[in-house]
């Protein structure tokens, strides 16, 4: 795992980066992002967030478990693809429909060099 983050859904309102609190979200070596696990939220399938590494768009994800003390499992796992994250660059996850009760826990997964 790259970084995680835990957040209120108060907080996650419709544009704000989830990642914004996170240290881990720019590291001064190179990373691969290959998957992203987003659990909480209400319902499954109700939160969805845009990640990006600085500019570029790497996908839109849901939350694939429901629940404020969800647990990340293998079968949560979303592949992203493998993606370079230059070092020094930061990967944001935009919040696009956000979710109405629960908090969201997103892990980023990958390799750092």
């Amino acid at each position: 795992m790259l970084f995680n983050t835990v957040e209120a859904a108060a907080t996650l309102t419709v544009g704000t980066d989830a990642f914004r609190n996170e240290r881990k979200r720019s590291s001064s070596r190179p990373r691969i992002m290959e998957g992203i696990a987003i659990v909480g939220g209400n319902a499954i399938g109700e939160a969805t967030v845009n990640v990006f590494i600085e500019d570029y768009f790497v996908g839109a994800f849901q939350n694939s478990l429901n629940g404020a003390v969800s647990v990340i499992m293998p079968d949560h796992y979303q592949s992203t693809g493998r993606h370079a994250i230059p070092a020094g660059s930061q990967v944001a996850a935009i919040i696009a429909v956000a979710p109405t009760v629960s908090p969201l826990k997103i892990q980023v997964f990958g390799t750092e060099y």
